[in-house]
């Protein structure tokens, strides 16, 4: 809490005097302007029978049921979320804007020409310059919203739909995972929590709710693949994992969470070292198809770093948003997951001396604590300098589940659905 006001207050003035946040309400790309709509009956409908309901539900439904329904459930608390701002301004319109993939689709007509030469237009001072997020990103963020496009869903509403539908599958992912690595217990704990998360404010709508599916997606198979000894799921697992790099450069960290996959699943590894032959060979495949494409992903990134100085990203000040961000996460998670980090921290410290029954709370806390670390290099590269209630959704998805350690879950949901309430009600998000 301290955090998030110091944030504030310190923003504010540095906004006010020097205007070189570029937020209108620091640390948020937002702007005060409290509001009601459509979406405010199901929201507040949605969180109160969620929070009487759901950790009694999450314990007692069968697995296969439980997780179509927290699918089902986080799907319609980013959807109601969305519609607070109402369905053109909440959804149809969010990647419309001059910033966003659907603004380019006519250039892709022709997708192998579009590719050779996408580094040509990353730089602000290059013909034709993209806009801000496909510059942003490699050209697999904006070839979905093609591929939406030639199939046939067309428009900011299939691809806002697209974006909510998908990215609510993030949290199915993480709970397989924690099943797989950590046990079944803590994964039923930390399911509510995944639901009612106030990262919803931003998974509705936005890519990177789907990029954060994507990468959560590769994560869980990697998982599924070390403790069946399968070589079909790490062979998809490095699918996703090529996928991943290759829709934002930064998620390129995801590999610090799949190596705290392969460290908790390393029995499975030795006994079938055989296994990191189909993960390396499926995680060539996407960078092998764009390279041959034409696409070059490091000289791509290399223009991206020059371009993001070009612009707000070389005006921003390092010494604010390198914890002013960190404020951001508390956020987007919430003071629900700022308690359950400390219990994270606690678990770890007495690895040594933890008993059988508390070996899975350690291994959970070994998970989130590598998303944790990839999400701080991310913030000491200097390269997400605000908007990171957006950027990073990957990661705050795997912080999450810290809340499973914590004691009273109705009450610390309260405090989740409140904070995700008055944010999406008193500000006026953006990105």
């Amino acid at each position: 809490m301290l955090l998030v006001t110091a944030a504030v207050l310190v923003g504010r003035h540095i906004q006010d005097t020097s205007r070189t946040l570029f937020v209108d309400w620091p640390p948020l790309l937002a702007s005060w302007g409290p509001h009601l709509g459509p979406g405010t009956p199901a929201a507040v409908l949605l969180a109160i029978t969620t929070v009487a309901y759901g950790p009694t539900l999450a314990a007692r439904l069968p697995w296969r049921t439980l997780l179509p329904v927290t699918w089902g459930a986080a799907t319609t608390w980013i959807f109601s979320l969305a519609l607070i701002d109402g369905w053109d301004r909440g959804i149809a319109h969010r990647l419309t804007t001059r910033y966003e993939y659907l603004r380019v689709i006519d250039r892709f007509d022709d997708i192998p020409a579009a590719l050779r030469d996408f580094t040509h237009h990353i730089l602000l001072d290059s013909p034709d310059n993209w806009p801000a997020h496909i510059a942003g990103h490699p050209p697999a963020a904006t070839l979905t919203f093609v591929l939406l496009d030639r199939i046939g869903l067309r428009g900011g509403g299939w691809a806002g739909m697209w974006c909510i539908t998908v990215g609510a599958t993030a949290c199915v992912a993480v709970l397989v995972t924690l099943r797989l690595l950590a046990d079944e217990t803590l994964a039923r704990r930390a399911a509510p929590f995944l639901v009612l998360a106030p990262a919803a404010v931003w998974m509705g709508t936005s890519a990177d709710a789907y990029f954060a599916a994507v990468a959560a997606w590769a994560v869980a198979l990697l998982a599924l693949a070390v403790t069946a000894r399968s070589l079909w799921w790490a062979g998809a697992s490095g699918l996703l994992f090529g996928l991943t790099c290759y829709l934002s450069y930064g998620l390129t960290l995801v590999a610090l969470i799949a190596a705290a996959v392969l460290v908790l699943g390393r029995h499975g590894v030795r006994e079938r070292p055989a296994l990191l032959v189909p993960l390396l060979a499926g995680l060539a495949v996407v960078p092998a198809a764009f390279t041959l494409a034409g696409f070059d992903w490091w000289e791509a990134y290399r223009l991206l770093v020059t371009r993001y100085h070009q612009g707000a990203g070389g005006i921003r000040p390092y010494g604010y948003w390198v914890w002013a961000n960190l404020a951001c996460t508390v956020l987007i998670t919430g003071l629900a997951t700022a308690a359950g980090l400390r219990r994270t921290g606690t678990a770890l410290l007495h690895v040594r001396t933890a008993t059988p029954a508390r070996a899975a709370s350690t291994r959970l806390a070994f998970l989130v604590s590598a998303a944790l670390l990839a999400l701080l290099i991310a913030d000491l590269s200097g390269m997400s300098k605000a908007e990171t209630e957006r950027i990073w959704l990957p990661f705050a998805v795997w912080l999450l589940p810290s809340c499973a350690l914590l004691p009273h879950p109705r009450a610390w949901l309260t405090g989740q659905v409140v904070l995700a309430l008055l944010l999406n009600h008193l500000l006026s998000t953006g990105w």
